[in-house]
């Protein structure tokens, strides 16, 4: 076996173990320095693996040798690694901004930061669908934490309904893994994919059905619509640093849909295939429309940027929705993209709220803010990033999803939402960026104001955004490259048999 695979995994327990142990034992600049180190080392781990499967090996690990289905494995492909790499290289800036002040008042920010990592990595790695929930609920306690990170009213108000919702998708996780278990007989994914295909018709509509309940607890992490209402109060409400992480928890549920039902429920899957094929496309459509409207209604910038994470989900699972390889491999790439434009504006939203003072990020207009010129500059990059203007990595995401949608029955629809959702996305922007900067006037108040001083930016906050923004010029540099790459996961996800074999062997033959 390669213990490599299990290393993304057990690095960050380990961390988020020490980092507890030694919270009250050495001052927080110390511990400050031990999380970058740790991240650094996951960027490192997960590149290897990033080689390990590039050719389009599929490396398996069974956890005390146990062989698949009795043990639980760990899988390596092309997809769980892409997903961890964006995690690491994410979690990265996103804690590279914490340090400057945000991981104060709290000796557990830390801990729960590696823990969240520690989630995240299993839930990208697991071969097992009661795995999978279990790393959802340690990514999701972690994440209950951090939201809540130095308290407040509003904090506490999104966080409650966070966790409500959250633990009632848990429940309901619960009834459907114990479903196709006592129909199936198994939950190693690998070994689901066989016995769904081979369901017996009188157990065909218990397994539809809990299916389709997976696929609700799935759009409910990914907030995909109706299911989404949680996500602009809970993103807007916490600290930069920690919604920039969450930028990536919506991909959690929009992975797991791609898994499960190209895997388990996809083309091959006999009676039980294409589950939900009529639904996911039509449903992406109406959450990039519902969350195009937020986007223009919201009065606050970090608002505007959580219905902007909407919208991205909305565009991310209607590349998935349409099922080509072309679209899938388009949705990777984009999807790499949003995650790191989404994590760059709501850190850069933090920046302008602490220079506006008593303002805060409110779309209304004031006075200049400290070094108005480099952040209004880095604002307009975002916001061009954001809405998929060329040349930058969002247009190419977007043209390579159109581009696959061209010759597909569903194309009037994809193109009139997308590209109605784009225009008013420019003019949201565009008003904001107008309110922010074009007609800020005067001098801020640097003291005195009532509940709340300005703040101007610092190189140590700027730089995680330039950080993140050059990613995703990154994205365009290597568009090549990294689009043949996302081409080739769609490809391997897509020969689900692939990758049965890999767990498995020869089914067939056992």
């Amino acid at each position: 076996m390669n213990h490599l695979v299990i290393a993304p995994i057990l690095f960050p327990l380990f961390a988020a173990t020490l980092l507890l142990l030694v919270r009250r034992a050495i001052p927080l600049r110390v511990r400050r320095r031990l999380n970058l180190v740790a991240l650094i080392v996951q960027i490192l781990l997960v590149s290897l693996l990033v080689q390990r499967v590039a050719g389009g090996e599929i490396l398996v690990y069974a956890l005390g040798n146990w062989p698949a289905p009795y043990g639980i494995v760990m899988v390596a492909d092309r997809l769980s690694v892409w997903m961890l790499l964006i995690t690491s290289l994410l979690a990265f800036f996103a804690m590279l901004y914490a340090v400057r002040g945000t991981d104060a008042g709290s000796r557990h920010f830390h801990p729960l930061f590696q823990l969240q990592m520690f989630g995240l990595s299993g839930a990208f790695l697991t071969g097992d669908l009661f795995n999978l929930f279990v790393f959802f609920e340690i990514l999701l306690l972690a994440s209950y934490g951090l939201l809540l990170h130095r308290g407040g009213a509003s904090r506490v108000r999104a966080g409650l309904h966070f966790v409500a919702l959250n633990l009632a998708g848990s429940t309901l996780f619960l009834f459907a893994v114990g479903t196709l278990y006592a129909i199936l007989g198994t939950l190693n994914m690998a070994d689901l994919a066989v016995k769904a295909a081979a369901t017996p018709p009188e157990n065909l509509g218990v397994v539809r059905a809990a299916g389709l309940l997976l696929f609700t607890v799935f759009a409910l992490k990914a907030a995909l619509i109706p299911l989404y209402l949680w996500l602009p109060a809970a993103y807007s409400s916490t600290s930069a640093p920690v919604a920039a992480l969450f930028a990536i928890m919506t991909k959690v549920g929009a992975y797991s849909i791609l898994r499960v039902y190209t895997l388990i429920f996809g083309a091959e899957a006999g009676p039980v295939a294409d589950l939900i094929g009529p639904w996911l496309l039509p449903l992406a459509l109406a959450t990039m429309a519902v969350g195009t409207l937020g986007v223009l209604a919201a009065h606050e910038l970090r608002r505007q940027v959580a219905y902007l994470v909407v919208v991205s989900v909305g565009f991310l699972l209607t590349a998935f929705g349409l099922g080509t390889e072309a679209s899938i491999g388009a949705g990777l790439y984009y999807l790499a993209h949003s995650t790191f434009a989404a994590a760059a504006f709501f850190l850069l939203a933090d920046i302008i709220a602490m220079g506006r003072g008593t303002l805060a990020d409110r779309l209304d207009p004031g006075p200049i803010i400290a070094n108005a010129n480099l952040v209004g500059a880095l604002f307009f990059v975002t916001a061009i990033l954001v809405a998929g203007l060329p040349p930058l990595s969002g247009f190419l995401g977007k043209y390579m999803v159109l581009n696959a949608a061209v010759d597909l029955p569903s194309m009037p629809w994809v193109f009139g939402v997308i590209l109605t959702a784009g225009l008013f996305g420019v003019i949201a922007l565009a008003r904001s960026g107008s309110l922010l900067f074009y007609r800020a006037e005067g001098v801020i108040e640097r003291t005195g104001a009532a509940g709340r001083s300005a703040v101007g930016p610092n190189w140590g906050r700027l730089l995680p955004v330039i950080g993140l923004l050059l990613l995703c010029v990154t994205l365009v540099v290597w568009a090549g490259p990294l689009s043949d790459y996302t081409r080739a996961i769609a490809e391997q996800l897509l020969k689900p048999n692939v990758y049965i074999r890999a767990v498995l062997g020869d089914p067939l033959n056992a």
